[in-house]
């Protein structure tokens, strides 16, 4: 006796995650927002010593990154302004790139995001969190929780792009103390 059921063809069900990701600044205007009185930006590409590398860890309390950092001197005729960088930290699970200015006297700028690709954590990306870094330098802790605020949904990506800020004003400041700025 054959049974009342009979086999259908089952669709497929594929599970699609939305993709997040956005392109919110180029290195260009990232640059121009934090140095809007620059003639030219010059780029350049410089790499810490071993001995560079190891006093950033110990400044930052942070794993230093031995790489090539990417960088644009922002000039105003002869005259240095400071410099921006460029980074790329990990937010919770996409890669995040942004950059940083450093006025010639140390104190940041801005941060800008240049390309945010996680599903969650966007606020990161907004002018009122950012703004939390105008000002602050070597001297300062650079921490969430303590001088910058963490963002509900956005801890990791808060985090690590603050720890990533942390890192990178120590970097300049020893590429400063090198006479390479």
């Amino acid at each position: 006796m054959k049974s009342a059921l009979t086999w259908l063809p089952t669709a497929a069900i594929v599970i699609v995650s939305p993709v997040y990701a956005g392109q919110y600044a180029t290195v260009d205007e990232a640059a121009k927002r934090a140095f809007p009185d620059a003639t030219e930006f010059k780029e350049s590409v410089f790499q810490l010593s071993a001995d560079e590398v190891r006093n950033v860890a110990t400044v930052t309390g942070l794993p230093a990154k031995p790489v090539l950092w990417r960088s644009l001197l922002a000039m105003n005729g002869d005259k240095p302004l400071g410099v921006v960088v460029l980074d790329s930290v990990i937010g919770k699970f996409e890669l995040i790139d942004y950059a940083v200015g450093i006025a010639y006297d140390g104190k940041i700028r801005n941060v800008e995001i240049l390309a945010y690709r996680e599903s969650h954590g966007y606020e990161v990306r907004l002018p009122a969190w950012r703004k939390q870094f105008f000002g602050k330098d070597k001297s300062s802790r650079l921490r969430v929780s303590e001088d910058i605020a963490s963002i509900s949904g956005a801890t990791m990506s808060a985090t690590h792009i603050t720890d990533g800020v942390r890192r990178i004003v120590a970097v300049v400041d020893q590429m400063k103390a090198a006479g390479k700025f």
